[in-house]
């Protein structure tokens, strides 16, 4: 227990006067309770949107009014390159170079396209290791996966489970099931941050764990994107897939995000499905047979930017380069250790199985609750604390950095208190 910490009203002031991301709270709307600002603790579901979402849209939608298709080229953010606005910044969250990601379409549909390029399994290597409990989509990408390519995913799905009597997946055990496959790997596919109990996964060994047998490495990054910085490249990394309506706050249905490593971004002939707007921009206009791809993570598109689906993450993204992931990140780890800390003062029958280690863990606590979880989430929400509740049993607890202050999380543990 963190014994810098106390649980007080004049501690939680006085950390939120010296925090020098305050002002971003007031930078997002917060849905209303009892005529005041909701605590808002469901980041990891849906971000907030920004205060300057509306004037963003208004703006592409007086660029259509006034130019229509001429907004392609001279729109004050010209459509023709509007998915390239958010490469600078995401590169800096992802840890890699601008080149190495893009924005398009959305996390599942991105998932299953970079899949056609990652998983081309033969008759020994076919396998995909997976964790168990893995977010339903992924596990019906990949179930509906295998199945078209003929193989029984009992048989190519190799799920990792937590030992008996745990909740957390331990990183030897998964590098041992990945070394058991051997030759018959052809993927590792993981969640970085498990979506139920909080955990962040070690990416890097992981990755290299894969790639020691041959096999590809890729990550679904939804809960990790804007949550905790990366280092895809460095990681060596061979594709990741994202959502933009978490941490991102791009709002709901945001266009998903994409990373391809340079060693396959910068190959023309590494397979993949292509499109019009995936396609070399020096011949795209020439309207010509033969898809040449554009460099990079770029080279993936395939359809016109979703300007109207981009709006908001842009805005969103503007703010997070403002404040800084790292920045973000290093009040991350101090404010969810005050929510732990607060916890240990709550005396109720419940069980963090987020990890203890802040390395691994971002802004989520998940509590489980052997009973009586549903009830305790609401009245969660009839006193304005709003958190999600997953089955079985857990409230997961989201204090994205960006819009939340320490009064928020002492709120929530004085609301706790009462229910003991």
């Amino acid at each position: 227990m963190n014994t810098a910490f106390e649980p007080t009203v004049t501690f939680a002031a006085a950390s939120d006067q010296q925090d020098g991301l305050a002002g971003f709270k007031s930078r997002f709307h917060f849905p209303q309770h009892a005529g005041k600002d909701a605590i808002y603790f469901c980041g990891n579901s849906l971000g907030l949107q920004a205060r300057s979402v509306a004037g963003a849209i208004e703006q592409e939608l007086e660029d259509w009014r006034a130019l229509a298709v001429e907004g392609y080229f001279r729109a004050r953010n010209p459509w023709l390159y509007y998915h390239a606005n958010f490469n600078e910044t995401l590169s800096g969250m992802m840890g890699c170079s601008p080149d190495e990601v893009t924005v398009m379409n959305t996390l599942t549909v991105n998932l299953h396209l970079i899949l056609q390029s990652f998983y081309r399994p033969t008759k020994e290597r076919y396998r995909i290791v997976m964790e168990a409990g893995a977010f339903p989509s992924d596990q019906y990408a990949l179930e509906t996966l295998v199945r078209l390519h003929g193989l029984d995913p009992d048989d190519a799905l190799v799920e990792i489970s937590p030992r008996e009597g745990e909740k957390l997946l331990r990183t030897e055990d998964i590098l041992d099931v990945i070394a058991r496959q051997g030759g018959s790997l052809a993927l590792v596919l993981m969640g970085g941050i498990n979506y139920y109990t909080g955990q962040f996964y070690d990416m890097p060994a992981i990755t290299a764990a894969a790639q020691r047998q041959g096999a590809f490495a890729g990550w679904d990054l939804a809960h990790v994107a804007g949550n905790i910085p990366v280092r895809l490249h460095d990681w060596n990394v061979d594709f990741a897939v994202w959502c933009s309506y978490k941490y991102l706050n791009g709002g709901p249905g945001a266009a998903g995000g994409l990373f391809v490593h340079e060693r396959h971004g910068s190959d023309p002939a590494f397979p993949r499905l292509g499109g019009w707007w995936g396609n070399d921009e020096k011949t795209r206009f020439k309207m010509e047979k033969g898809f040449v791809p554009k460099p990079g993570a770029a080279g993936w598109q395939i359809s016109t930017a979703q300007v109207f689906n981009m709006v908001a993450l842009k805005a969103s993204l503007e703010l997070f380069r403002e404040a800084g992931i790292d920045a973000l990140r290093a009040k991350s780890l101090r404010l969810t250790a005050y929510l732990e800390f607060l916890l240990g003062h709550a005396s109720l029958p419940c069980e963090i199985i987020t990890p203890a280690d802040p390395l691994q863990r971002g802004a989520q606590l998940s509590l489980y609750f052997p009973k009586d979880g549903k009830a305790i989430h609401a009245r969660m929400m009839e006193n304005g604390i709003i958190c999600d509740y997953r089955e079985p049993g857990v409230i997961r607890l989201a204090p994205a950095p960006l819009y939340c202050s320490y009064a928020d999380v002492l709120r929530f543990h004085d609301v706790l208190k009462s229910f003991a």
